[in-house]
């Protein structure tokens, strides 16, 4: 099994291909979670590992976006408990630092900590632990990573201070993605469905949709509104549904295709349980 990550070995993306796949997967690191739907499309792996949303950062639009436009299937989803650490070079302390480097949705969810350090620049880069394994290979002095502690200790940094994100319980909610006839293997336990689906122009028309959902006894657990690329001004939905009864979701779904102007059904999955931080 060969799957791409955004990110390299450190990265949060690692940690939730080895909970999903196990330690044996292959992974293929991407620095843009634009690639990573060209490798599945091209056959050069067999699946994917993206992050959709976040408890502080929200959701992530564009992989939204790639998952439509490239046909994506979605295999499964992943809650990781998301930690992010303060490290730079063994020695180093925090009145040393003058610039911290990150991806910038962990910048964007450790904002508040960096308030009381005005003087600390703050850098976007493509990747957490590129980053920390930038600081160790070109030996950077008064520059810090925000990364995981997998990362701290594959490129053994120091870690300054633990858990600076905003707030404590922080989540990243992630995608395990396939090709529409990719060869995951698939569980038999299905309580859970992600769909795209465009609405009739008239008043009402997304209401009628939900009222078909709540008859069924359907928990819609999310929904995103994304623009049509090709069609301004109009928008599909993206939404997340919970079920007990698999062929009462099939009956809901007869009935919501015949109340919309687009369905498809991107995925059906089990739900992941969200673990609380101790």
């Amino acid at each position: 099994m060969n799957i791409a990550i955004q990110g390299i070995l450190g990265s949060f993306h690692h940690i939730v291909a080895h909970q999903y796949f196990g330690e044996d997967v292959n992974l293929t690191e991407c620095l843009s979670f634009d690639v990573m739907p060209q490798l599945m499309n091209s056959n050069k792996v067999d699946g994917a590992v993206m992050a959709i949303e976040n408890t502080l950062a929200g959701s992530i639009l564009s992989n939204y976006a790639l998952i439509d436009e490239f046909d994506l299937r979605i295999h499964g989803e992943v809650h990781l408990p998301i930690h992010h650490n303060l490290m730079a070079l063994e020695g180093q302390s925090l009145s040393d630092i003058k610039e911290v480097w990150s991806h910038p949705m962990a910048i964007l969810q450790c904002r508040k900590y960096f308030r009381d350090y005005p003087n600390i620049k703050l850098v976007e880069e493509s990747d957490t632990a590129e980053v920390a394994k930038q600081i160790q290979d070109k030996k950077l002095m008064g520059i810090a990573a925000i990364a995981s502690n997998m990362a701290a200790e594959i490129y053994n940094l120091n870690i300054i201070e633990s858990e600076i994100q905003t707030r404590k319980q922080n989540y990243t909610r992630f995608f395990i993605l396939k090709k529409s006839n990719g060869n995951i293997h698939t569980t038999n336990e299905v309580n859970k469905a992600s769909l795209r689906f465009v609405t009739h122009h008239h008043t009402g028309s997304l209401s009628e949709v939900l009222r078909i959902f709540a008859s069924f006894n359907m928990n819609l657990s999310k929904i995103q509104s994304l623009p049509i690329i090709d069609n301004p001004w109009n928008y599909s939905f993206f939404a997340d549904v919970v079920f007990d009864d698999y062929q009462q979701f099939q009956k809901a779904i007869i009935e919501v295709k015949n109340k919309v102007s687009d369905l498809k059904v991107i995925g059906e999955y089990k739900q992941s349980k969200r673990k609380h931080d101790s």
